[in-house]
Parts: C-alpha cells; structure tokens; sequence
C-alpha cells in the first residue's frame, strides 16, 4: 500500500511538472501569450524589434507621403495622389489625416520609452503589448507599400489582418495607462478601422458612382456606433477621440468636394456625438470623478481594471 501511495504521488508530481513545462513551452513558443513577466533576453528582444519596426513604419509613411513609387506594372502614386485620384464617399483631408499620423508617431515614441523604463512593471506592461505593436508595425508598412503601387485589394487584406490583430490586442490589454493604451492600441485600432472603408471604397470600380455613394451614406454610421460601443463599455475617451479626428478629415474631405451633399453632414455630425460623448468621460476620468453611467469605482481593484479614468 505504501509503495502504491508512493507510486500515486510521484505520478502526481510528475503530472504537474508537465502541466509547468508545457505553460513555460507555450510562452516561449507564442510571443502573444499574457504574461506577466519578462525575462531580460526577452526585453532586449522588444526593444530592438519595436525600435525597428516603428522606424520602418514611419520611414515608409512619410516617403511615400513625398515621393511615388518607381517600380512595379500598376500606377504607382504617393499616399495622398492615391487618396484624391480615386474620389469616395470616405475620401480623407489629407492635412488632417498627416497630423493624426504625426502625433500618433511622437505618442508611439513616447511607448518606446517604457520599455527602456526603470520600473519593471512598466517594462512588463509595455512588452505585454510588444508582439501586437510590432505586427501592427509591420502591416502597416505592407500596408502602405501595397496603396501606393495600387494593389488595393492585397492592401485591404493586410488591413483586416490588423484589424484582427489590435482587435485581439484591445480586448486583451484594455486596462493599461493611456500613454500605452492611446499609441499602442487605441490610435492604430481607430486608423485601421477607417483606413477599412477607405481603402474599401478605392479597391471597388467607380467609388464616385451613385450607388456606392449611397453605400458610402450608409456605413459611414458605423464609424459613430463603434466609437460609442467604447465609449459606453469601456469609458474609453481614447477610441471616441481619434474616431472624432478622422470622422472631421473625412468631412473636410467631403466638404471640399462638393457642398449639396449628405456625406460631409453625416461625418460631422458622427465627430460632434463622438466628441460630446468623449468629453463626458474624459472630463469625470480627468477630475477623478465618476462617469455618468456604468459601474461605479469604488475599489482599488475596480480603479486597476480602470486605468482609463485616472492618470497612469
């Protein structure tokens, strides 16, 4: 019996040690695996390939903002010769659109810093993120290398792959300080997002026609629903800011355009419920109130759940 007992708990230990090991072998193998620690090796591996593939993003971005594209058999354009070549019903201001980028940029710049922080839970928030963000990185700049040489539909595909991409990223990390959630999350989530229908609307023939011009009046409303779909189950100012941003380059866009038309009147008007909506929760969050709806934070857990709403 002894020996039977002694037999039992040995394979006990034995179970256990595997159920450890293939944890461990899960981590190493999937970099999007939610830990809550890094080693160093891992760090310095974050570090470089963030540092990397955020340059190469921005590189890329502001080239092909300047210059066209000199190879391939399709018309080649820079960014903005692509946006007001193929006019749409989610045809963008390029002014707008060019400053949203660069703040994003110097925010993302400001994440980078994290993972060269002191702190090590600020390292480890930061690279709990990393794997996402270099992704995102790298999408965008096949992205922007597709558009410009008018592979349109291979550049739609490479935007729903990002999608799902900082989808799974929001929904997995939505409960880090903002100066990680905006650049690293909220921010490229939102472009992406937009970025969908408007390249959408390019890949289709004739964007400028009639019908896809009702289509156009039509989607447009789900730029708001989303936007409010964070704001309301998440308090998340954030998400309703940027949407407010690229919902005015598209009106601008629409605008400048043509006057008599239902476009530009639907883009503002999803920017100001959008902003009226982010100010509801950003002022409260800002002032260390509470929110007008939802579940009240009263707990310290409740505020560790929320980092949206205080400072970071």
């Amino acid at each position: 019996m002894d020996r039977f007992n002694s037999s039992t708990a040995s394979s006990h230990s034995l179970c256990q040690f595997c159920i450890i090991l293939t944890r461990h072998l899960s981590n190493l193998v999937n970099p999007f695996s939610k830990r809550e620690s890094h080693s160093p090796s891992e760090v310095l591996t974050y570090k470089i390939l963030t540092v990397a593939t955020w340059l190469l993003s921005v590189v890329t971005s502001v080239y092909y903002t300047y210059n066209a594209p000199d190879d391939g058999n399709w018309a080649k354009r820079t960014i903005w010769q692509q946006n007001y070549n193929y006019y749409s019903g989610f045809t963008q201001n390029q002014t707008i659109t060019s400053l949203y980028w660069l703040v994003l940029f110097i925010l993302q710049l400001g994440y980078i810093g994290h993972l060269f922080s002191s702190k090590v839970e600020t390292v480890n928030a930061a690279c709990s993120v990393g794997s996402h963000f270099i992704v995102n990185n790298l999408l965008h700049f096949a992205f922007v290398m597709l558009f410009v040489r008018s592979h349109f539909v291979w550049a739609e595909i490479m935007l729903v792959i990002n999608f799902f991409n900082l989808t799974s990223l929001y929904f997995r990390y939505n409960a880090y300080p903002r100066f990680i959630h905006l650049p690293a999350v909220a921010g490229p989530l939102a472009w992406t997002f937009v970025a969908l229908y408007w390249n959408g609307a390019i890949m289709v023939y004739r964007p400028d026609n009639l019908v896809a011009r009702i289509f156009a009046n039509v989607f447009i409303w789900s730029i708001l629903v989303y936007g409010l779909f964070f704001i309301f189950a998440y308090k998340d100012y954030t998400m309703g800011f940027c949407l407010s941003v690229l919902s005015a380059s598209l009106g601008v866009a629409q605008f400048s355009r043509q006057v008599i038309a239902f476009q530009w009147i639907f883009s503002f008007t999803i920017m100001a419920v959008l902003f009226v909506f982010t100010a509801i929760v950003a002022v409260p969050a800002w002032t260390g109130r509470d929110v007008p709806w939802g579940r009240q934070s009263t707990t310290t857990a409740d505020n560790e759940r929320a980092p949206l709403l205080a400072d970071p």
